[in-house]
């Protein structure tokens, strides 16, 4: 099961989320289809969307992430709630790429640097909270980092990693996310950046065993870390038949009326989950009938 932990440290200056994602990461591949290059990226936005989804305040609160920098991956889009449960996808899911020159996976060319991430926060209230910032690395860490900073004034270092085994299902997946609370001291944020640089990587250490907590620990045990809560999340789409089949009643009798003409049956595919809907002809009757 994947989890997060939320937790703080430097008597509350630092708030604190890690999660442990994989089982989350690889439901998203095994539904999508997706390549190794397409999960790293996936698997990244998906593991931000998801903690920052436990930020929001309300039960009913949903937060959506979208992306799309210009590069073959095209739009990625991410929605989470309060639980950290999400649901995802990628417009072109089979798109892979050579290694970059690191040796990496190359998420940051998949993605592209010519566009926006947005985040997207319904609260509950008349109109939904927007962000928007530009897409400065198509790393989706950094871009996450840089929302926060500039758009939401919480300095904050992203840390998310996503390590594809030979087999191309998720080895490890997971992520930090590291955020100065008003009044903290100047030289902590750099203290932490340096701890950051040098710690293996995030995606290695999880696949060689360590917990969200073993992480934190290494990170903050000398600075009065408080692990507050544990929240278990999944991969999770809320499709159903009566949702779609609102969907259509809502599209008006003229534009069912057309369906109803022009279409021996209606088939629905729902991009978060690949579950298909079909009404056939009789059924579009009947919504027609009781508009």
């Amino acid at each position: 099961m994947a989890y997060i932990l939320r937790a703080t440290a430097a008597n509350g200056d630092v708030r604190l989320f890690a999660a442990i994602t994989t089982d989350m990461v690889e439901e998203a591949r095994k539904i999508h289809n997706l390549s190794p290059t397409a999960s790293a990226a996936l698997g990244r936005f998906i593991t931000a969307a998801s903690m920052m989804g436990v930020m929001l305040k309300g039960d009913k609160d949903t937060l959506t992430l979208t992306m799309n920098g210009g590069g073959p991956l095209g739009n990625l889009v991410a929605v989470s709630n309060s639980k950290g449960n999400v649901k995802a996808y990628v417009s072109n899911p089979h798109v892979d790429l050579p290694l970059n020159e690191k040796g990496k996976l190359d998420v940051g060319t998949a993605v592209g640097k010519q566009g926006f991430l947005n985040v997207i926060k319904d609260l509950g209230l008349k109109e939904p909270y927007v962000g928007q910032v530009p897409i400065r690395t198509g790393e989706i860490g950094d871009d996450i980092a840089y929302y926060f900073t500039v758009s939401e004034q919480i300095p904050s270092a992203v840390a998310l990693g996503v390590l594809v085994d030979t087999d191309i299902s998720i080895k490890a997946a997971g992520g930090l996310i590291i955020q100065m609370m008003p009044g903290a001291n100047e030289l902590l944020a750099d203290v932490i950046t340096f701890r950051l640089q040098e710690i293996p990587p995030l995606s290695q250490l999880i696949a060689e065993g360590k917990t969200a907590e073993d992480i934190l620990n290494l990170l903050f045990d000398d600075m009065d870390l408080k692990i507050h809560e544990r929240i278990e999340c999944r991969y999770e789409c809320d499709c159903s038949r009566e949702r779609v089949e609102r969907a259509l009643i809502a599209l008006g009798k003229e534009e069912l009326k057309k369906l109803y003409e022009e279409e021996d049956k209606v088939e629905i595919q729902c991009h978060f989950c690949n579950n298909k809907y079909v009404f056939e002809k009789e059924e579009i009757k009947n919504m027609i009938e009781n508009i």
